[in-house]
C-alpha cells in the first residue's frame, strides 16, 4: 500500500519568518522520519507530500495514494486543521485520522464543549468571550481560567489565565482575543487532578492506550499545564502513569475521555485532556484528534511507551483503524 504524508514541518515556517510560538504545533523532522520509519517497518510505502498548498499541487498534476497519512495542522482560522483532510476529500483519497466536520469543530473548545455536555459527558461550565458584552452569559463564580478558544501547546494559556477577581476578566480576555484574533473560552478554574489519555481506534472499536497524570514540579509555573510548563517538561513535570484499576479518579476520568472521543465521532487514534474539580469528579476539557507523534517528546508516544507500545506499534494500530474504513 502506497502511503502518502501530509504534515507541516516547523523549520519550513520558521524559515517565512514565523515566530517559534506561531509554529508550535508544527512537526520536527525527526517525527516525520519517524512517522516514515514506523510506515515502511509496518510494510507500507511512503511517500512525502508535505503542507496543504504541496498537497494541491500534487493533486492536480494527478498524483494519487492508497491513503494520505495526515497530520497537517493548517495555517489559519479555527477550521486550519481541516483544509488537508477536506481537500483530500474534494479528490477522493482517503486518509488518517479524523474527518473535516470533526477537525473543525474540535479546534473550537466552546463548540465542542457543548457537542459533549449534550452527550452527556461530564464537562465544566464555560463561556465563549469575544467582548465585555458576553460576560452577562457568565454564570459562574471566581477563579477563572481563560485560554484562546482555538489553540493548542498550551499557547495562550500562563498563570495569568487563572483570574481570581471577575473586575478582571474582561481585561485579560481583550487582551488574548487581540492577540491570537479568536474569541476566549471562561472555564471555572478546577483545582483536582489533571489528565491526559492516549486513545486509539474508532467508534465502539476505540480503546485507551494508556493514561497519565499531570503532575507540576514546585520550579513549574503554578497551578496551570502552561505554554511554558509543556516546553520544558521535562524539568518542570512529571507524567505520572496512572492504574485503573487501583485508582478510581484515573478509571473515571478514561471512561470521560472514552465516551467523549466516541460522542465526538474522532477516528483512528488522539488524546483527551481531563481535569477533576474540587471533589476529584473527571471533566472534559479538550480533544486532540491529531495528536503530536514526536517519539520522544509527544504525550501519545509517551503514553504508549508507559503501557509497553513501541512506536511502531502505536502507528500500527493507528493505520489499523484507518485501513479498516477501506474495507
Amino acid at each position: 500500500m502506497r502511503v502518502g504524508l501530509t504534515y507541516d514541518l516547523r523549520s519550513d515556517y520558521l524559515a517565512m519568518g514565523m515566530s517559534m510560538e506561531e509554529t508550535a504545533e508544527f512537526d520536527k523532522e525527526e517525527t516525520i522520519a519517524g512517522i516514515e520509519h514506523a510506515l515502511f517497518a509496518l510494510g507500507y510505502v511512503t511517500d512525502r507530500i508535505g503542507h496543504a498548498k504541496a498537497l494541491v499541487k500534487r493533486l492536480e498534476a494527478g498524483d494519487r495514494w492508497d491513503l494520505v497519512f495526515n497530520i497537517c495542522e493548517g495555517l489559519h482560522g479555527v477550521a486550519r486543521e481541516a483544509q488537508a483532510p477536506a481537500i483530500l476529500d474534494l479528490y477522493g483519497v482517503p486518509y488518517v485520522f479524523s474527518d473535516p466536520l470533526v477537525l473543525s469543530l474540535t479546534l473550537h473548545k466552546g463548540l465542542t464543549k457543548r457537542v459533549v455536555r449534550d452527550a452527556g459527558v461530564p464537562t465544566s461550565d464555560f463561556c465563549v468571550y469575544e467582548t465585555s458584552e458576553d460576560l452577562a452569559d457568565l454564570r459562574f463564580s471566581a477563579p477563572y481560567f481563560v485560554k484562546p478558544v482555538a489553540e493548542g501547546t498550551g499557547k495562550g494559556c500562563s498563570a495569568k489565565s487563572i483570574v481570581r477577581d471577575r473586575m478582571e476578566l474582561a481585561g485579560v480576555c481583550d487582551e488574548l482575543v487581540a492577540r491570537f484574533r479568536q474569541p476566549a473560552l471562561i472555564e471555572p478554574y478546577l483545582t483536582g487532578r489533571e489528565f491526559t489519555v492516549g486513545i486509539t481506534g474508532t467508534g465502539r472499536q476505540a480503546r485507551i492506550v494508556a493514561s497519565m497524570e499531570i503532575v507540576l514540579l514546585a520550579n513549574a509555573e503554578k497551578g496551570v499545564y502552561s505554554y511554558e510548563n509543556k516546553g520544558q517538561y521535562e524539568d518542570r513535570v512529571v507524567y505520572r502513569a496512572c492504574d485503573p484499576a487501583a485508582d478510581p479518579v484515573a478509571a473515571a476520568a478514561d471512561r470521560v475521555a472514552l465516551g467523549a472521543w466516541r460522542a465526538l465521532g474522532c477516528r483512528d487514534g488522539g488524546r483527551v485532556d481531563i481535569r477533576c474539580d474540587a471533589h476529584q469528579s473527571p471533566l472534559f476539557l479538550e480533544v486532540n484528534p491529531l495528536a503530536g507523534l514526536n517519539p520522544k517528546d509527544s504525550d501519545l508516544p509517551i503514553l504508549a511507551r508507559m503501557a509497553n507500545v513501541s512506536y511502531t506499534e502505536l502507528i500500527g494500530r493507528i493505520m489499523s483503524s484507518a485501513v479498516a474504513r477501506l474495507q
